[in-house]
């Protein structure tokens, strides 16, 4: 799974061999530049995830509930959900489940997929002390289990399980029938997401462990932009064959 947020980026996952894309919230500080994951709204959400869609008509898109929308009651988060829905997404993902077990069970009943999260929940990250691992302790261990085995039963069709140790994520995919898919968990989850940004290197200031990067994106765009650059000063480009009239 790659987190993409537009139609072209869209329709390269969807012409790769990636399985699903993830509208993630993360397009907040991606794209919008913010802080953290909390300044996105269903708007924003919303028009990510049509561009995506546009780009990848036929691929799974999950699209993030942005922060608090799971937590105004049944009505607001259905409304929500069905907002992202209509707007190209083929399911939800909602960070947590203490507190908002009623909205996830109905969510599903009214044919809404929901995909959970645990782990690291960046809608929470002030909470939680910062981006720090979690379920290092017997308890937080025993606690992430547990959630995990509650959105099973709510009728979560998969789980994203982010930076926890690679045994309890291991663990916790042994131990539940629906796929988990890790983000700085380890090679023991079903699968993996990534921003599409990091597995390509576009950001040289950003670079966290568990994001592979396959390219160094960021030295052949610049190197584009610089050759760009002298061939317009040096009067090579455009060259003949490149003037429309």
């Amino acid at each position: 799974m790659l987190a993409a947020y537009d139609a072209l980026m869209a329709r390269l996952v969807a012409a790769s061999e990636a399985d699903a894309i993830l509208v993630g919230d993360s397009v907040a500080m991606v794209v919008h530049g913010f802080p953290s994951t909390v300044h996105a709204t269903i708007e924003m959400m919303r028009t990510h995830v049509a561009a995506v869609r546009r780009g990848a008509p036929e691929m799974l898109v999950v699209a993030d509930m942005p922060f608090i929308s799971a937590r105004r009651g049944k009505v607001a988060a259905t409304d929500a959900a069905g907002a992202l829905m209509q707007a190209g997404a083929t399911a939800v993902k909602i960070e947590g489940v203490r507190g908002h077990e009623e909205v996830v069970a109905h969510l599903v009943e009214s044919g809404i997929p929901v995909m959970g999260h645990l782990g690291l929940t960046p809608q929470s990250v002030h909470q939680l002390g910062g981006y720090r691992l979690q379920g290092r302790g017997a308890a937080d261990a025993e606690r992430l289990r547990e959630d995990a085995r509650r959105l099973e039963e709510l009728g979560a069709f998969a789980i994203v399980l982010e930076c926890v140790p690679a045994e309890l994520a291991a663990g916790i995919t042994a131990e539940r029938s629906i796929p988990t898919i890790g983000i700085g968990a380890g090679a023991g989850t079903a699968g993996q997401v990534l921003v599409v940004s990091d597995l390509l290197g576009l950001d040289p200031r950003f670079q966290p462990r568990f994001a592979r990067r396959y390219v160094e994106g960021h030295e052949l765009i610049q190197d584009a932009i610089n050759r760009f650059a002298r061939d317009v000063r040096a009067a090579t480009f455009p060259a003949r064959e490149e003037v429309l009239a």
